[in-house]
This record gives C-alpha cells, structure tokens and sequence, in this order.
C-alpha cells in the first residue's frame, strides 16, 4: 500500500513568493517616498511635488494612479473652484506603517549614520 505524502508548497519561482507581491505593489524608486510623506496625514499633488524633489509631475501622476489601483491610497476631489484633490493612505496603506519605520531605522543606522 503506497503512503501518501503531503507537500508543502514552495516558493519555486519569484511569482510564487510574497515578497516579489509586496515589492510589486510599493517597490521602486518613489512609491515608498510617497507612502512615507503620506503617513503623517493627506496632502494635495503640489505638496507632494515640493515634499519630494527630483519626482517628474508625469511620474507622480502615474504612481499615485497606481497606488490608488491598488488600494494604498485614496483620492478625495473637493467640489471647489479650482479644485482641489487631496491624497491620503488607506486602512491598507496606513497598515505599512511598522515596515516603513523599520526600513527608515535600517537606513538610518546602515546608510546615514554607518557606525
């Protein structure tokens, strides 16, 4: 009688695993910067632009778009004139919180302040 055997899942390929998913979502050059100016409260696209030098508009277009796709922020558009749209972090978004300290401790004692 032949055994049966369970097998775990692994992560045999890059798309299998959860970091790849994660970094997918808020990995690249900005979209950690825009999450981390955002965590302290909502801001409109110019303060973002000014909190953030070296961001093309074109760029901070597109990632803001994309993290509200993906559920890490939201858009809020006032009925004024002009008018004005505010960004904020989501219940998603503000749940990256603990990670976003960590890789700016890491940064800090790794990058700016070496021992």
């Amino acid at each position: 009688m032949l055994e049966e055997k369970i097998i775990e899942k692994k992560y045999n390929q890059a798309c299998d695993c959860p970091i790849t998913a994660a970094i997918g979502i808020v990995g690249g050059k900005w979209k950690p910067v825009l999450i981390w100016v955002l965590m302290p409260g909502p801001k409109r696209f110019g303060e973002l632009h000014k909190t953030i030098p070296g961001i093309a508009l074109k760029v901070l277009s597109r990632h803001l778009k994309e993290l509200e796709a993906d559920g890490i922020i939201s858009r809020k558009v006032y009925a004024e004139v002009p008018p004005r749209v505010e960004y904020s972090l989501t219940e998603k978004g503000r749940s990256l919180q603990g990670v976003m300290d960590l890789l700016a401790d890491w940064g800090r004692e790794n990058i700016l302040e070496p021992a």
